[in-house]
């Protein structure tokens, strides 16, 4: 993930508890499908720019397949990446504005997109990775919901840890303004330290919410052909739109 105001705890002092909220071995069906997409532009694909890499869960899975540099607006998040993906390049930055000085195979950008919350956010990331891809390379943006699949809804998850820390978290998004372009989630964590102590974290998320034609849109304005895929996932959970850009040449 890449809160790029640097301000959700989630990211920062909790991001030690990523692996055990989010395990990384979750995200092997869903690397794989994003891996296809990733190699499905004009160009080999070795090269790849993941922005809002957050804890390199993603990468973990898709670094046995390509070359990864990852970019995360979170030192603390990429602490953890670092550990788990020895192999990648890891550079702190916000997605909105890194510049790196050179182009890549294929550009992802995860639900990390999901924390641009104007039209003027996202069209600051898709120029970053426009700078960063290369022409007849795709870029992957992966968000949570567009306006046409979201529906209010509760989640929740965690395992325990071989040290004898544990987690578990409810998750629960509303639409407080559906003529606004942001959702609302509300996180409740509960961590257990290895002695057994159990502390609480409440923690408020606001992300954005765009429609079908807004990122097609946005995509063809910032030079991408773009495209949107139905994702395909086993789990129990509505399938979400992808959306692909080809980067065009200029």
């Amino acid at each position: 993930m890449d809160p790029s105001d640097g301000g959700y705890v989630f990211y920062g002092d909790l991001a030690p508890w990523w692996p055990l909220i989010s395990p990384p071995e979750d995200y092997e069906q869903e690397a794989a499908e994003l891996a296809e997409l990733l190699v499905s532009g004009d160009v080999p694909v070795h090269d790849v720019l993941e922005l809002g890499s957050g804890g390199g869960h993603s990468a973990s899975h898709l670094s046995r397949r390509f070359a990864l540099t990852l970019v995360d607006a979170s030192p603390a998040m990429l602490v953890e990446s670092r550990r788990l993906n020895p192999t990648c390049a890891h550079v702190v930055g916000d997605m909105r504005a890194v510049r790196l000085g050179r182009r890549f195979d294929a550009v992802l950008v995860h639900d990390a997109i999901d924390y641009m919350t104007t039209e003027d956010d996202v069209r600051a990331v898709l120029a970053t990775a426009h700078a960063h891809c290369r022409p007849g390379g795709v870029l992957v943006l992966a968000p949570d919901h567009t306006r046409e699949t979201f529906t209010p809804g509760t989640d929740h998850g965690g395992v325990d840890g071989p040290d004898g820390r544990g987690a578990r978290y409810l998750e629960w998004t509303t639409d407080p303004d559906p003529d606004d372009t942001e959702v609302t989630t509300e996180y409740a964590f509960l961590l257990r330290e290895p002695g057994g102590a159990v502390r609480s974290v409440h923690e408020t998320h606001i992300t954005g919410l765009f429609d079908r034609a807004t990122w097609l849109r946005l995509l063809a304005e910032a030079g991408f052909a773009p495209h949107r895929v139905v994702e395909r996932t086993a789990q129990d959970r509505p399938a979400r739109d992808l959306f692909l850009g080809r980067r065009l040449e200029g």
